[in-house]
C-alpha cells in the first residue's frame, strides 16, 4: 500500500505492507532510530511519537494509519541546533541513566505540558504513567518536566514557545489528549 507521511517536516511517499507498524516504518524505512522499540506491546512507551500533535505509542499504530498525517519524532524536536526546552531540561536535570526510555519520555512530556502547562509532581507522575523507566526512580524525570514547564510557561520568553511551535507541538492554547 502506498502512503505519504510528513515526518519531522519532510514528506515521504513509500510502499508499505498494510501490517507494518509505524515504529518499524520510522526506524527501518526512514532511519528514525531515535524512536526505539521497547516492548512491542504498548506497555513501555519508549516508542512514543507525536501524530498530528498528539502523543501515540508507535508500536500500536499501523504505518497506513499515518497516511496523509504528520509525525514528529525525537529527531524532529531540535531546531537550528537548539534543543527543545524539554530535551534541555532532561539534559540539565540528568533525567536519564541508560537513556532507552528517554525519547518516549520526552515526547510524552511535551504532550503532557501542552495539556497541563503547570503540572504539580502528582500530575507529572500521572501524565507519564504509560512510559516506563527501569533505571532512574523518576525523581529527575519529574524535576525535568517541571523545569521545562517553567521554561515554556507563557511569559517565560518567546524562544520556548517558538521551539515548541516549530516542532509541531501544541501550545497551551490548543490542548488535546495524551498517549494512546
Amino acid at each position: 500500500m502506498r502512503i505519504t507521511v510528513t515526518v519531522d517536516g519532510s514528506s515521504y511517499t513509500d510502499d508499505v505492507e498494510p501490517r507494518t507498524l509505524l515504529v518499524h516504518y520510522l526506524r527501518q524505512q526512514l532511519g528514525k532510530v531515535g524512536t526505539v522499540v521497547g516492548c512491542d506491546t504498548s506497555n513501555c512507551g519508549a516508542c512514543t511519537v507525536h501524530l498530528d500533535g498528539q502523543s501515540v505509542k508507535s508500536c500500536s499504530v499501523l504505518a497506513v494509519q499515518a497516511d496523509g498525517r504528520e509525525v514528529t519524532t525525537i529527531e524532529g524536536l531540535a531546531r537550528d541546533g537548539e534543543m527543545h526546552p524539554v530535551q534541555k531540561a532532561f539534559h540539565d536535570s540528568h533525567a536519564l541513566q541508560c537513556g532507552f526510555c528517554t525519547p518516549g519520555m520526552i515526547m510524552q512530556s511535551i504532550d503532557l505540558l501542552a495539556e497541563n502547562p503547570d503540572p504539580d509532581e502528582q500530575a507529572v507522575r500521572e501524565g507519564l504513567e504509560g512510559n516506563l523507566c527501569r533505571c532512574t526512580g523518576y525523581q529527575n524525570i519529574v524535576r525535568a518536566v517541571r523545569d521545562a514547564a517553567e521554561e515554556m510557561r507563557p511569559g517565560a520568553g518567546p524562544e520556548a514557545e517558538r521551539v515548541g511551535e516549530a516542532a509541531g507541538v501544541r501550545t497551551a492554547s490548543s490542548l488535546g489528549g495524551g498517549a494512546q
